[in-house]
């Protein structure tokens, strides 16, 4: 499970191919233990075209909460260091970037980190704990991965990821552990994000 958080900044390989890597370790994971990644709450059989409206519309919600509440007010009370992200720089105004970077954030936002942190190491972690509070537990647990695996772009980011990833989980577990839901959340919100780095509105 940690290989998926450490892998990308200790083997940065072009093109976000570690997510190819990780895939492929957690694939045959998955074929040792007798298990599939319909068990991890992804199939294809599993999509419904109304996870796109409702990713949509809770992508926004939350792009606006933590815009416009979350880290206004908690900027009163905590001065984050600034992290200069050089993606970002070469994202603003740079139009061929911007669609490709569209594209990496719905393959590996939408889909990778949907597949391998909300479904396999959440998954994992339930069968790992034990007792009632074990779903709680692997939540909580999971949400730190996540945001630590976002850490290189600062510890604002880190913490952003940790409350929005928890979103994008809390909307799967609310539909059966239906990944879908997370995909197009996770999927829209990068894209409205990315979109307002482009411009330069944030």
């Amino acid at each position: 499970m940690l290989t998926a958080v450490v892998l990308p900044h200790l083997w940065p390989l072009p093109f976000n191919t570690y997510s190819l890597v990780v895939l492929l370790m957690v694939w045959g994971f998955l074929k040792m233990d007798s298990d599939t990644f319909a068990n991890q709450g992804f199939a294809f059989s599993r999509f419904r075209w109304r996870a796109i409206p409702f990713g949509l519309g809770a992508a926004i919600a939350i792009v606006a909460f933590m815009q416009l509440l979350f880290f206004p007010l908690l900027e009163t009370f905590i001065d984050f260091p600034e992290t200069r992200v050089e993606l970002y720089d070469q994202l603003r105004g740079d139009t061929a970037f911007y669609i490709l970077i569209l594209i990496m954030a719905w393959i590996i936002g939408g889909l990778y980190e949907e597949i391998i942190f909300h479904g396999f190491i959440y998954t994992q972690m339930q069968k790992f704990f034990k007792g009632r509070y074990r779903q709680g537990i692997s939540f909580l647990l999971t949400g730190i991965l996540f945001g630590l695996y976002h850490l290189q772009l600062g510890p604002a980011d880190a913490l952003n990821a940790f409350v929005v990833g928890m979103a994008y989980h809390g909307l799967a577990l609310y539909f059966n552990g239906n990944l879908w839901y997370a995909v197009f959340c996770h999927g829209f919100y990068n894209t409205i994000i990315v979109s307002l780095l482009y411009l330069g509105y944030i």
